[in-house]
């Protein structure tokens, strides 16, 4: 039986609580209206035919992913060979489409790694730089199909489709190492050791836009969740893909779903909110922001939509392909209005 006392403390508690929930949800109602209020229309309803050139680039977006998660697999500090088969196809990869490109070495746990990067030059504003970013590394337990082969191919097919585009900015094409745990926000993290030194050298980034498990697209209702509060503002189905930011970067985030919408026929949702926000920060941008450099992360929402996420399930024939491969160009479009601006 309870007492006197007892039901005191229970109803302290339970006071307690109902405050910090009517303060997050008095927050919520503040900032999420203006946070998740995004220029342009995002598409609905039908789309067209994969064009000729999306046709392409959906090829080898398999050929990509296929090699980096299935031929080579799990690919990490504890599967270091495997990592290093990693960089080594990606280094190909670049070479192939035209570029030289460079490695960023340092050692994490008694171990030698590597960021890879290819850096197309600018013309007229060539001391501005636009990062485009993924990390080649998966999860211990995973080879990594969506988490993040699907990033770290569309780093390269962006680099193959403006390779020969006049542009005005100089991009960084870069593929990062050690972006899973442990190493997440930590010192050895890849995007991190790459954005401090960039800072280091007193380089100008107008934008980074980070790539992180952006295959995968379900039209099933109730495909898609959201942390709370989020999920009271955006779809059900996970059919879309996101542009996310803090609110330091919302002018960045404006600008690339502006271009995106404009564009693109595809679903697409934003946000702009605190890093608090459970998984506003949960990629490589975060390594930027560190930095004081705008970014911003382009996912289809891992974990609120992905089942396989994190898992030895996360394979190739997981990936939405044809969803991927709009995406991917209309990305395209994207990085070449930033580096024009």
């Amino acid at each position: 039986m309870i007492n006197l006392k007892s039901w005191q403390n229970i109803s302290r508690f339970l006071d307690g609580k109902l405050f910090v929930f009517l303060l997050i949800a008095l927050v919520a109602a503040m900032f999420l209206p203006i946070a998740t209020k995004m220029p342009g229309i995002s598409h609905s309803g039908s789309q067209p035919a994969l064009s000729s050139a999306e046709k392409i680039t959906m090829e080898r977006l398999k050929r990509d992913v296929a090699i980096l998660a299935f031929e080579i697999g799990e690919r990490n500090i504890w599967y270091k060979d495997e990592l290093k088969a990693a960089a080594q196809y990606i280094n190909g990869e670049f070479i192939k489409a035209g570029y030289s490109p460079q490695s960023q070495h340092y050692t994490a746990r008694g171990v030698e790694v590597e960021n890879i990067y290819a850096i197309k030059p600018g013309n007229s504003k060539a001391d501005e730089v636009v990062v485009v970013g993924g990390h080649y590394d998966s999860v211990l337990g995973s080879p990594g199909a969506n988490d993040n082969a699907s990033g770290t191919a569309a780093v390269l097919e962006l680099a193959r489709l403006l390779a020969d585009k006049p542009l005005a900015k100089t991009i960084h094409f870069v593929t990062f190492v050690n972006e899973e745990p442990p190493f997440f926000k930590k010192s050895d993290m890849g995007s991190l050791v790459y954005a401090k030194e960039l800072n280091k050298r007193g380089v100008k980034v107008s934008a980074m836009l980070s790539l992180e498990t952006i295959g995968y697209y379900s039209q099933k209702p109730s495909s898609q969740r959201f942390p709370f509060p989020l999920g009271f503002f955006y779809p059900e189905t996970g059919n879309f893909i996101g542009f996310v930011a803090n609110t330091s970067s919302k002018g960045l985030l404006e600008q690339a779903i502006s271009t995106f919408r404009a564009t693109t026929p595809f679903p697409s949702e934003g946000v702009a909110a605190p890093a608090w926000v459970m998984g506003i920060d949960w990629s490589d941008q975060w390594a930027f922001w560190k930095q004081g450099y705008p970014a911003l992360m382009i996912t289809d929402t891992a974990p609120y939509r992905y089942p396989q996420y994190h898992s030895a399930t996360d394979l190739p024939d997981k990936i939405s392909y044809e969803s991927y491969s709009r995406v991917v160009t209309g990305l395209g479009s994207v990085v070449t209005d930033l580096a024009n601006r």
